[in-house]
C-alpha cells in the first residue's frame, strides 16, 4: 500500500511520530507502525496470560481462607470487604453478582472482575482485610531489605504498571517511542515485558513453558531497535 492511503485510513495525525521518528521516510514509517502493532499484540497476549495466572492465584489462596464462595461472600453485608475502606471494591462484587442473576456461579463470578480489581487486592485496606495473607502467592519473590520492602505496597504498584501498558495498548496507543516524544524507543515496552516475567517468576510458573510458541517480544523489539 502507498503511504498516502495508508495515511488516509490511519490519520496524519496517528502516522505523523511514526514519520517523524523514521526521519520523513515512508516505507520505514509505515514498517514501524506495524511492528508496534506486532509487538502490542505480542505483549497484550502475555498480559492476558498474567492476568489469568493472577487473578486464579488470588482466587485459589482465599477459597482456602474464606470459602469456596469467597468473593461474593466477604462483599456481603457484614463481610470483610464491605468495610468503607475498600472503596467501591464491595459495590463492584455486589453490582457483578446482581448481573448475574440466576446465572451466577463463583467461577463466572470471578471471570468477571478486570485487571484493575485483582491489583487492588493488593491495596493498603482490602489486604488487611482479608488477613494480609495474599503475599503467599508470590513463594519466590525477593526478600526485602531494609532500603527495598516487597510487601503488598510494592507488588500494588508494580501491578499499577502492568495496569497502565494493558490500557495502552486497549486504546490503540503506541508502545515504541519514548514518552512523550517521537523518538524510536523500546525501553518502555522493554522494561514492562522484563516486569511481566519477573512476577511469573515470583509465583514459581515457567514462563517460558507458559508462553511457548507465543512470546516473540524480544525478537519483534529488536527489529524497531534495529529498524
Amino acid at each position: 500500500m502507498r503511504y498516502r492511503d495508508f495515511e488516509a485510513i490511519m490519520s496524519i495525525d496517528r502516522l505523523g511520530r511514526y514519520l517523524s521518528a523514521m526521519g520523513g521516510d515512508t516505507r520505514k514509517a509505515m514498517k514501524l507502525y506495524r511492528l508496534n502493532l506486532q509487538a502490542s499484540q505480542e505483549m497484550f497476549t502475555i498480559i492476558s496470560c498474567f492476568e489469568v495466572a493472577l487473578r486464579n492465584a488470588i482466587n485459589e489462596h482465599y477459597k482456602t481462607s474464606w470459602g469456596n464462595n469467597w468473593l461474593r461472600d466477604t462483599a456481603l453485608v457484614g463481610g470483610a470487604l464491605n468495610i468503607p475502606r475498600c472503596g467501591k471494591t464491595p459495590h463492584m462484587i455486589n453490582n457483578a453478582v446482581a448481573e448475574l442473576r440466576t446465572n451466577y456461579s463463583h467461577a463466572k463470578l470471578v471471570a468477571k472482575m478486570d485487571f484493575g480489581f485483582w491489583r487492588y487486592m493488593f491495596a493498603r485496606h482490602q489486604y488487611t482485610a482479608l488477613g494480609r495473607t495474599l503475599l503467599t502467592i508470590f513463594p519466590a519473590r525477593p526478600r526485602s531489605s531494609p532500603g527495598h520492602h516487597y510487601d503488598n505496597t510494592f507488588v500494588f504498584g508494580e501491578l499499577e504498571k502492568i495496569n497502565g501498558i494493558r490500557n495502552r495498548i486497549a486504546h490503540h496507543e503506541p508502545i515504541c517511542f519514548s514518552n512523550g516524544l517521537s523518538v524510536r524507543d523500546t525501553t518502555y515496552a522493554r522494561q514492562h515485558y522484563r516486569l511481566i516475567l519477573d512476577l511469573f517468576n515470583w509465583m514459581a510458573i515457567d514462563e517460558g513453558a507458559l508462553l511457548y510458541g507465543l512470546d516473540h517480544m524480544n525478537m519483534i523489539l529488536n527489529k524497531i531497535d534495529h529498524l
